[in-house]
C-alpha cells in the first residue's frame, strides 16, 4: 500500500476525517478471542458502528427498539431475525426490523458495519 492510501485510514484517535474517503474493511481490526466495537458516528437520531469478531465469537440474541442495518465487510455469518436464518457474505446487507429478536453467528473471523436509525419512533 502506498502512503497516499494510508492518509485515508482512521486517525490514531479513531476518528474518521469528514469528507475524506477511507477503506471500510480497515476501520477495525481483529483481536484474539474478542468482539471489538468501534463507533464511527453517534447522534441522537442514530449511530454507525464497525464490529469485528474473532473465530468462535458472536452476538447474543437481543431485541432493539430501532431499525438496524447490518453490512458485512469481511467474512461470512449467519443472522437469525425473528427465527428466520439468513447467511450473509462479504458485501451483503440486511435490515433488522425494530422490536424483532436477532442474533449473529459468524463463520470464522467476521467484520460488519451496523447502522441504527432512531428517528421516527414515538414508542
Amino acid at each position: 500500500m502506498d502512503t497516499k492510501e494510508l492518509e485515508h485510514l482512521p486517525k490514531k484517535d479513531g476518528n474518521i476525517e469528514k469528507g475524506t474517503a477511507h477503506i471500510i474493511v480497515e476501520l477495525i481490526e481483529y483481536e484474539h478471542n474478542a468482539v471489538v466495537s468501534k463507533s464511527i458516528m453517534k447522534r441522537i437520531t442514530g449511530s454507525i458502528n464497525a464490529m469485528s469478531f474473532d473465530t468462535g465469537e458472536g452476538l447474543n440474541e437481543k431485541i432493539s427498539p430501532f431499525d438496524t442495518y447490518a453490512q458485512v465487510i469481511d467474512g461470512t455469518a449467519v443472522i437469525v431475525i425473528d427465527g428466520k436464518t439468513t447467511k450473509l457474505n462479504t458485501g451483503d446487507g440486511i435490515l433488522i426490523p425494530a422490536h424483532k429478536s436477532s442474533h449473529i453467528k459468524p463463520n470464522g473471523r467476521f467484520k460488519l458495519i451496523l447502522t441504527v436509525i432512531k428517528s421516527g419512533y414515538e414508542d
